[in-house]
């Protein structure tokens, strides 16, 4: 046993010593959770490569083991083949065992030695490499600090030689007297909201530099105390203390005390820093939020990081891709060092995964998503550290829910951990969507998958109802990842973010693990297991406890027991009821192998105690101790609804919203946050992952929109109620001090006084600018000088007491209740010396509005210094921003203050000038104006005219832009209104009105409106006379109110012949009253006339049963509605009138026809595909009794079959209509109720349409051009249904009208149409045309005959006409010889026929095939060429047999055959058959016979 245990341990240590570098890491491990840090989350692949390497060696050396095994094996047999013969056959096996051993023994060592050389091998060339890389990294480190400290020293020696030369500078500028610090400028108090910064600022003089100090109600300020809290600097006299991000601690009075060796002054002012409702503020839109780590290595190099462009507030939904992005502007640039970038997610830093993806470097900073989900929502912060500090930006990324798999299903559940992870155990927690839109969540289902498979296993049978379940029946060593789903009434929602892989270990594993050192620099790991001795029936375990419990299960812990043996171990857990007596074990089928337990099942209401059993090969141990009494419910409830709820204003399309926590906030996971727009009560989530705190920022609102907000509480067990709803806001920007204001101008000058003018700042802080504060200082003077101690109104200021000759410059600082804005870059030197010139001063105040893509709108106010003689107009110059070359708009001057300047080009950005012009010339022009970018803003609104409900025109227009600072600005032709008699102007919200009062001609004009303390929102509106005239139409209509009609008085006739009129207004109210005058004659409801009205609808109507010649005349009706009147009326006069009643006449004796059988339908005809014209009629009110007829000129036209009357449709077919069809054609219909006649005549324009009806059918089933060569020429056809000479069909020939002639003739059959061209020649080539025309359309068939075509017809012609030629002049019989002769013997038989041919044909006789030879026996005659016979005298029986006579001549000829029967004398005379005429057989013609 011992032998066996040393040789283990030398072989572990050997493994232990080739695992060197795993095992040196390994062994800092033991203090951090080994399920978390060390298994790596692969499939079976999940070894490293270091360990792949051991177990190729183990391999290796297996394999050796085997080969040696063999080669001993090989040994022993040689030895006993050795030892047969001299030990007669016996082994010795104990030899062959010690060779072997041997032998094996020397190759192991071998093997170690060589395995040991390969090691020390590989860790040298690691260490020499690593070596290397350090030593090029230290000398790349000390290039860049060489290169790096050469910079520093060259600013430094810079920044110093330029103090220097300042302070000559200065020495030699200052005055050399001695004097106490004077104050040139004082402080001013300041109002400010929390979190914002302050500076206060104040001028000192003096000599010797006076020294000043700062206190906070009379304490001294120490930034030491807390460093970067405040900042202290003090720059060419002017003083300044900076409070960074102000807390409400910080209102107090400041104050600055100035000393120095000739005295002391003092000044101070009051700093009130405004707060939110509310205690917490971790976040906002943007700043760091409070609480970010400080980082542990910061870079040794001074940087200077500036932000060119930053990511804002982003919208995105889950599943899409963003980055988040900033471009950077870093100084120095340094390839090889760089400063060091840090993305916060909600204070927690960010390390780049399968989800995020982080990227430094070329000059900006990037964070990725390949995969948005809610879990990615939150505040993001970007820090650049470095020596010179920290420079950082923040933005929200709110992420939205995807499209749900089902409508209403809730969205994903988020933020899923895994905890407690063990053997067989882990417990998952998430947290809950937000179901503002949706019903509420009743459960969760929740996944689990192992690592390496696709396979999704649902691991809860129900909906979990908490936000946190054990998963149990995990198995050892394997790793899973996990999602969630919810779910609610609708449906499931998608699955939640997959979790991080974790594996099924038992983190206390590692604990029982120990080092142990042997000799030779040797260690081996060995398990507390192994130092217990042997034990065989495992301790009971202790602190069996319920570590979780809920009203569906209770999770059960405990501590494995001690010792444990090294058997591995397992648990059993048993449960009673509380009285029972009696214990149930709980998981009787499979043992656990974790140290904890989820109990299910458990009856609801009863208490129950448990016990736990662990357990080994060996046996089961005692119970444990008992848990006190343990019933299943829930530990925690809902949250109670947050209290109350306050919203503020933050920017132009945010709102700070805050609220009370809730009174239970018992494991509170955060809070959802709904708005909602006032009074419409619809709900949007404005966050969808939980916030911790209680204040948010939300972004994304409509400018100028009101909203309401509520909050709900989460925990796991679900969200609260809803919080109550929040005041009503508008969305607008919160207060701010002003923007300082630009553009001072010298205005006009007198030698001791200067007139200035300024613009007022872009943005006045969201509040009325109270004034303005001007500072002046004289030409190389450093130190500022207020004018006035109060602010200034007005934008024109002049200023006195001036030095005439001197220069000076000036700053301008804006004030509204929130402060003093930052003051204006100082102006340029003015001098101070008087205007004489004749010319104009400058204009100024340039302003434009209206400014669209192409056009812009400029105004200007006229110049304070007018020279010489008064201001005749101004010259408008214009050039692009980068251009040097100005362009005069206007080519004479303009008397207005405004130019409306078109043509523009879009996109482009151009600066502006006036020129002022007086009898004297063209003045100094003004300053240049700021560059205007020409690109209409996005949702830019225009002035529209309208009437209200009273009758009033006015002209509207709405900003959603608004502050409290704004106001309507209503111009014409661009000067402020200020007649009152003529205008009234509404203002309500965002929304504001121009009345015209009394409107008339005067009133026409351009009219525009601006509203102030917006990005330029304005617009103008051209009210032209036609404009006016169709307002004031309106205007007079509602003042003057009449009844709309939707229709005028207008009749009906109904089908027996009656008369309704009938008019429709608008839907009248119940007192609405309204007559029908008849010739000036009001009629009433009655038999004669029957009234009726639907005021609902507006319908009123009169009905006249008969209609006469006494009803001619006016009609009219009229209706009163309140106020509003109207009337209409129909003039029934003459031939309108004789009309109306001949047609109610005819719908009278229409009914009366339409009693008995009639005619639904009049006989009306078609032509079918067939071709034939079908007559067509339909009839009602039949029966059996009713009798159909047809007839054609009054004669009864038979069919067929008779008609079917019950179907009502009679049909008859004419099948291929010809002239001889036409004719008069009636159905008639009779019963004893009546009768009815249809008639239609067939003749005339009715068989015209019928034969162009036909064409049309034709003409489209025609078949394309056929060539057939005849004798005569060549045949062109065109095959159809049918066709008739009678159809418009005419053939052309190169688009030439073809004549019929006897060239070529035209013409056709039944199915076909044909021309003939006659001895065709090459003029006969070209295009041939076939068409007919149906009355509407040509049907055209076109054929090509030239080229090959034309060759081969030709070719085919001349033949056919030879082949003709032949026929008619070759040899042929005329008739006369029968086919059979009988004759008796002795008589004399004469065969004769009558032949032709030209020229004379050759004529033989044959017998039996052979000539016969002219004998007295045979003759032949023949006379004129014309008539032939033989004579056989004296017939035997040897003349029976076959004669032929052939008649030939070049063109050929036939021949005929005769049998001669020769019966002798007394014999019976062989039956009688009728003779017939020999039909001859066709010879060809010789070769010789020529062509013709």
């Amino acid at each position: 046993m011992g032998g066996r245990t040393g040789v283990w341990r030398e072989k572990l240590a050997l493994l232990s010593s080739a695992r060197a570098g795993r095992w040196c890491t390994d062994m800092s491990l033991v203090a951090v959770p080994y399920y978390q840090k060390q298994h790596k989350h692969f499939d079976q692949s999940y070894r490293n490569i270091h360990t792949r390497y051991l177990l190729d060696e183990y391999a290796a050396k297996r394999r050796a083991s085997t080969q040696a095994s063999s080669g001993s094996a090989s040994v022993r047999q040689s030895s006993r083949a050795a030892s047969g013969p001299a030990v007669g056959g016996t082994v010795c096996r104990l030899c062959a065992k010690r060779v072997g051993a041997a032998l094996q023994e020397e190759e192991e060592q071998e093997r170690q030695r060589r395995y040991q050389s390969v090691v020390a091998s590989y860790g040298e060339a690691k260490r020499q490499r690593f070596l290397r890389e350090l030593a090029q990294l230290e000398e790349d480190v000390h290039l860049a600090r060489s290169h790096a400290q050469g910079q520093l020293d060259k600013h430094a020696v810079q920044h110093m030689v330029a103090d220097r030369l300042a302070w000559e500078r200065y020495s030699f500028k200052e005055e050399r007297m001695s004097r106490a610090p004077e104050i040139l400028v004082r402080l001013r108090s300041h109002t400010v909201w929390e979190k914002m910064s302050v500076k206060l600022c104040f001028t000192v003089q003096g000599f010797p530099t006076p020294v000043v100090q700062w206190y906070k109600d009379g304490s001294l300020i120490c930034q030491a105390a807390e460093p970067g809290r405040s900042r202290i600097e003090s720059k060419y006299g002017v003083h300044t203390l900076e409070i960074n991000r102000a807390n409400f601690d910080d209102t107090a009075t400041y104050s600055a005390v100035a000393t120095n060796g000739l005295g002391q002054v003092s000044t101070n002012a009051a700093v009130v820093v405004r707060r939110f409702r509310g205690d917490q503020e971790p976040f906002r839109s943007v700043g760091l939020p409070v609480g970010l780590p400080l980082p542990s290595v910061i870079p040794y190099m001074h940087f200077d990081v500036q932000f060119l462009e930053k990511f804002g507030v982003t919208f995105r939904r889950e599943g899409e891709t963003v980055t988040l992005k900033c471009t950077l502007l870093v100084t120095p640039d340094l390839k090889r060092v760089q400063p060091r970038a840090e993305w916060y997610h909600d204070g927690v830093l960010v390390k780049e995964s399968k989800w995020t993806e982080m990227f430094f470097g070329e000059g900006q900073a990037c964070l990725s998503f390949s995969h948005l989900n809610k879990d990615d929502e939150g505040l993001y912060t970007l820090r650049i550290l470095s020596r010179g500090g920290v420079s950082e930006h923040s933005a929200f990324l709110f992420v939205r829910d995807a499209d749900p798999l089902v409508t209403g299903a809730p969205g994903a559940p988020m933020d899923l951990r895994c905890h407690d992870a063990n053997r067989d155990y882990v417990i998952v927690t998430w947290k809950p969507p937000n179901t503002t839109t949706e019903s509420p969540v009743i459960g969760y289902f929740i996944d689990r998958c192992e690592v390496g498979t696709n396979s999704w296993v649902q691991c809860n049978d129900a909906p979990v109802k908490v936000c946190q379940y054990p998963v149990t029946g995990l198995h050892e060593g394997r790793s899973y990842t996990f999602r969630v789903r919810a779910v609610n009434n609708a449906g499931i929602s998608r699955p939640s973010r997959v979790s991080e892989a974790v594996a099924a270990l038992d983190p206390i594993d590692l604990e029982r693990l120990q080092d142990a050192h042997l000799e030779g620099h040797k260690g081996i790991v060995i398990s507390q297991d192994e130092q217990e001795g042997e034990v065989q029936i495992p301790a009971p375990p202790t602190n069996v406890h319920a570590s979780e419990i809920s009203r569906t299960h209770v999770v059960l812990s405990w501590d494995p027991p001690a010792p444990r043996g090294k058997e591995p171990l397992s648990y059993f857990i048993e449960k009673s009821i509380v009285g029972s007596g009696t214990w149930q074990r709980v998981n009787a089928q499979t043992a656990v192998r974790s140290p904890r337990y989820a109990v299910f099942d458990l009856a609801e209401g009863k208490p129950y105690v448990f016990r736990v059993l662990s357990a080994n090969k060996h046996g089961i141990s005692d119970p444990s101790e008992i848990t006190p009494p343990i019933q299943a419910q829930d530990t925690i409830a809902k949250p109670s609804a947050p209290g109350r709820v306050l919203a503020s204003r933050n920017t132009k399309t945010s709102v700070v919203v805050q609220w009370d926590p809730p009174k239970h906030e018992e494991d509170l996971l955060g809070y959802y946050v709904d708005c909602a727009v006032a009074g419409s009560n619809v709900w949007e989530p404005c966050n969808h992952k939980p916030i911790g705190y209680n204040r948010f920022v939300v972004h994304g609102l409509t400018t100028g929109e009101q909203y309401v907000f509520r909050v709900k509480a989460v925990n796991p067990v679900g969200t609260s109620e809803n919080s109550q709803e929040s005041d009503i806001i508008k969305v607008q920007a919160a207060l701010t001090v002003p923007s300082h204001p630009y553009g001072i101008t010298l205005l006009n000058c007198d030698g001791r006084s200067m007139t200035l003018g300024w613009k007022v700042p872009k943005y006045s802080g969201g509040s009325a600018i109270l004034g303005y504060y001007v500072d002046k200082r004289e030409a190389q003077h450093e130190n500022w000088h207020e004018v006035s101690s109060s602010p200034f109104k007005e934008r024109v200021l002049t200023v006195d007491g001036l030095t005439e000759g001197s220069s000076y410059e000036f700053r301008i600082a804006a004030a509204n209740v929130a402060g003093i804005g930052q003051p204006s870059d100082p102006s340029q030197l003015f001098k101070c010396e008087a205007w004489t010139m004749a010319e104009p001063g400058p204009a100024y105040d340039l302003t434009f509005c209206e400014v669209r893509n192409t056009s812009l709108v400029m105004l200007w106010k006229a110049p304070m210094y007018s020279g010489s003689s008064p201001v005749s107009g101004y010259f408008v110059d214009y050039r692009e921003e980068d251009s040097g070359e100005w362009i005069t708009i206007n080519e004479a001057p303009t008397a207005n203050r405004y130019l409306k300047v078109c043509d523009l080009h879009q996109g482009g950005t151009y600066v502006f000038r006036v020129r002022a012009v007086n009898a004297s010339g063209v003045g100094k022009p003004s300053d240049t104006s700021q560059p205007v970018l020409m690109e209409a803003r996005p949702g830019t609104k225009e002035v529209s005219a309208g009437v209200d409900e009273q009758g009033n025109i006015y002209l509207g227009f709405e900003c959603q832009e608004m502050t409290d600072a704004s106001h309507f600005t209503w111009c014409k032709s661009y000067e402020d209104i200020a007649d009152d008699g003529r205008f009234r102007v509404e203002t309500a919200g965002d929304h504001s009105k121009l009345v015209l009062k009394n409107p008339g001609k005067e009133d026409v004009g351009t009219y525009s409106v601006s509203v102030s303390d917006t990005d330029g929102v304005s617009s103008s509106f051209v009210l032209d006379a036609e404009e006016l005239e169709r307002l004031m139409a309106l205007s007079n209509e509602i003042k003057n109110p009449t009844v709309p009609l939707k229709s005028e008085l207008a009749y009906e006739i109904f089908d027996k012949g009656q008369v309704r009129f009938w008019l429709q207004a608008e839907p009248l109210s119940a007192s609405a009253s309204y007559r029908f005058i008849i010739n000036d004659r009001e009629v009433s409801d009655g038999e004669k006339h029957r009234i009726k009205c639907d005021r609902s609808t507006g319908l009123i109507e009169m009905v006249m049963d008969r209609f006469t010649i006494e009803n001619e005349g006016t009609y009219t009706v009229q209706i009163n509605d309140g106020k509003a009147k109207n009337q209409s009326s129909l003039v029934l006069i003459g031939d309108a009138f004789k009309a109306i009643l001949d047609k109610a006449e005819f719908q009278r004796k229409e009914f009366l026809r339409k009693q008995g059988p009639h005619f639904a339908e009049y006989l009306r005809w078609d032509v079918t595909e067939e071709c034939d014209v079908r007559l067509m009629c339909k009839v009602a009110n039949t029966k059996k009794e009713t009798v159909f007829k047809w007839l054609k000129d009054d004669v009864l036209y038979e069919t067929e079959k008779m008609p079917d009357l019950e179907r009502g449709i009679c049909e008859l077919l004419i099948p291929k209509l010809s002239k001889k069809d036409c004719g008069e054609y009636k159905a008639t219909l009779k019963d004893d109720r009546g009768h009815d006649v249809s008639v239609l005549e067939v003749a005339g324009k009715v068989y015209d349409d019928m034969v162009l009806a036909m064409s049309r059918v034709c003409g489209a089933s025609a078949s394309p051009l056929k060539i057939l060569c005849t004798p005569e020429g060549i045949r062109l056809q065109c095959f159809m249904k049918y066709f008739t000479e009678e159809m418009k069909a005419n053939w052309y020939h190169k688009d030439a009208k073809i004549a019929s002639s006897e060239h070529m003739r035209t013409g056709g059959s039944e199915q076909t149409a044909w021309l003939q061209i006659c001895e065709p020649t090459e003029k006969d080539k070209g295009k041939y045309t076939f068409e007919i025309f149906d009355g509407k359309d040509k049907h055209q068939r076109s054929l090509d005959l030239s080229g090959q075509a034309f060759d081969e017809a030709l070719a085919d012609f001349q033949q056919l006409k030879a082949a003709a030629f032949a026929e008619k002049n070759r040899g042929k019989f005329m008739g006369g010889l029968p086919d059979v002769v009988t004759i008796m013997e002795g008589k004399t038989l004469n065969l004769t026929c009558t032949v032709s041919g030209n020229p004379d044909p050759e004529v033989v006789w044959f017998k039996n095939d052979k000539n016969i030879e002219i004998s007295e026996h045979f003759s032949v005659k023949v006379e004129q060429a014309k008539y032939v016979s033989m004579t056989i005298k004296g017939v035997t029986s040897e003349d029976s047999g076959k004669y032929s006579i052939s008649v030939k001549n070049k063109y050929g000829g036939e021949k005929i055959d005769v049998t001669v029967s020769v019966y002798k004398h007394g014999e019976k005379i062989p039956e009688a058959v009728l003779p017939q005429e020999a039909k001859p057989k066709l010879l060809p013609a010789s070769a010789s016979a020529p062509a013709n």
